[in-house]
């Protein structure tokens, strides 16, 4: 059973150490401290070029503890307890939150009650003390997680036929649990989920217990590696838990409606072998477990929500999506363990890094499993790739989203797209060497976050050349470079523009 370091406990605030201060210093202080705390309270964010209010400065999570409790109606607000952990990176007089769509009742830092306001999408609390940098803290916030959203807000539970999930990328953790919600701060998680008897919870990681209280369960788990806010899992329905057995003893381990679960199987016994395949492109699956959530409800999208990704059960029973390429999206969910979840995107102007490399080795196995060509896929991506530049920005600087929209930015650029500029770089350095960019890759950045230039120094490192110019044009330029061996590709015109890239909707 995986263990979640907890940071050292938080020390008292050191009220005789200021008091230590020479008077001239302390008065200068007052006057400094004055000055802020009369100033209002504003949003701030870390300066993500796509969600800039998203995340906050001053403080770095380092372990969440989330407690919600569900009354069996998903039309009604989950009471919750939402405990942070984290290590201070500067001064702060408040602590700012992403939080929204929820009801704050308390605040308390390190055990004392703490003032809070809202400022846009943010919590501000103001702490009894303030922290100094290099402080150990703990938040404690309790409040309601409310699942119904207005139309122009999506959230991120989704209401299922029998209870509740999370899908809460890019931008929609904070209507969920308050949190520092941008990838560049990861944490260890634990859940602890209370339902009524009759129904089964399921969260990221490993099971840690399950408590029996009169008419109510509580499951709880934890996640062995630390995590992105926006792959947060919780599960509430009539579920049966199925478990398997991975490659090197990994506990596999699925969800699904009970009523569905002899349909699903035949689909859930591939998952052994998928993750096999995925190890042998680029070593050992980066996690404590693995499996398939899946959620009787409609979104238009799967989600690689880490350790458990979730899926639309109807993309398993519906009989027109083809063997092949169901297959081929829950491969692309797969390799999101190692791209995007274990290596995790600084900025989401990286996603491309996530979504090209799923893209990757969804079109990589249906070449291998179901011939599928793969250059026949490319040079259709090609064809189009000037068109989806043009709509939704180059693939390392998409568009910005639209207001309101956690999908926005997830276009056809980002994914085969995206996947064209690996197709590219392995015809530029050959295919040995790519392989090998994309094994150190996972291996470097294992629980991570990486940027686009990261990469770029990797690819260029291996090949033993500076490929900055070649990245340059790929990932940026308005037009689609050259493709390297086949100078006959070129774009295709407007009226014969392929169809949607074989992920569709589907594949985040």
């Amino acid at each position: 059973m995986p263990h979640t370091p907890h940071s050292p406990t938080p020390r008292p605030r050191a009220r005789a150490r200021r008091r230590l201060r020479t008077a001239a210093l302390l008065a200068s202080a007052v006057s400094v401290c004055l000055v802020a705390a009369s100033a209002p309270p504003t949003p701030l964010g870390v300066g993500d070029r796509l969600f800039p209010q998203l995340g906050n400065p001053g403080y770095d999570v380092t372990a969440y503890d989330l407690s919600f409790t569900y009354s069996g109606s998903n039309s009604e607000p989950l009471r919750a307890v939402t405990t942070i952990e984290a290590r201070t990176t500067a001064d702060l007089d408040r602590i700012n939150l992403d939080f929204a769509h929820g009801k704050v009742d308390s605040v308390e830092v390190d055990g004392d009650p703490a003032a809070f306001t809202t400022a846009g999408e943010d919590l501000v609390v103001t702490p009894e003390d303030a922290l100094d940098e290099g402080d150990w803290t703990r938040i404690t916030v309790r409040h309601s997680s409310d699942p119904v959203y207005p139309e122009d807000r999506q959230g991120g539970w989704v209401r299922t036929a029998d209870g509740l999930a999370m899908a809460n990328q890019a931008d929609v953790a904070h209507l969920v649990f308050p949190c520092n919600d941008h990838p560049s701060d990861k944490a260890r998680f634990t859940f602890h989920i209370t339902a009524p008897d009759g129904l089964t919870a399921v969260a990221n990681g490993l099971p840690t217990g399950v408590e029996h209280t009169g008419p109510t369960t509580t499951w709880s788990y934890r996640t062995g590696h630390p995590m992105a806010t926006e792959l947060a899992q919780v599960s509430i329905g009539r579920s049966t838990v199925l478990h398997r057995t991975g490659p090197h003893g990994l506990p596999v381990r699925d969800v699904v409606p009970t009523e569905h679960r002899a349909a699903l199987e035949p689909w859930l016994a591939k998952t052994p072998d998928q993750i096999a395949w995925m190890e042998r492109k680029v070593g050992r699956y980066p996690f404590e477990t693995y499996g398939l959530l899946m959620a009787d409800a409609t979104t238009g999208f799967e989600l690689e929500t880490q350790t458990l990704s979730l899926f639309e059960r109807e993309l398993f029973t519906e009989p027109a999506y083809p063997k092949w390429y169901v297959e081929s999206i829950m491969v692309h969910e797969l390799a999101h363990q190692w791209f995007g979840n274990s290596v995790s995107p600084a900025t989401w102007s990286d996603l491309w890094l996530n979504e090209g490399h799923a893209t990757w080795y969804e079109a990589l196995y249906a070449e291998e499993t179901a011939d599928k060509p793969m250059a026949a896929r490319m040079k259709a991506a090609y064809g189009a790739s000037d068109r989806w530049r043009t709509a939704g920005g180059p693939p390392a600087a998409p568009k910005p989203p639209k207001n309101g929209s956690k999908t926005g930015i997830f276009r056809s650029n980002v994914y085969d797209g995206a996947a064209l500029v690996l197709y590219a770089l392995r015809q530029e350095i050959g295919p040995a060497a790519f392989d090998r960019v994309e094994r150190a890759w996972v291996a470097r950045n294992q629980d991570g976050v990486a940027t686009t230039a990261d990469f770029v120094r990797l690819a260029s490192e291996t090949a033993g050349r500076d490929l900055g110019d070649f990245f340059q044009a790929w990932l940026y330029g308005e037009k689609t470079p050259p493709m390297p061996g086949h100078p006959d590709w070129k774009q295709a015109p407007a009226a014969k523009t392929p169809a949607k890239a074989a992920h569709g909707a589907h594949g985040e």
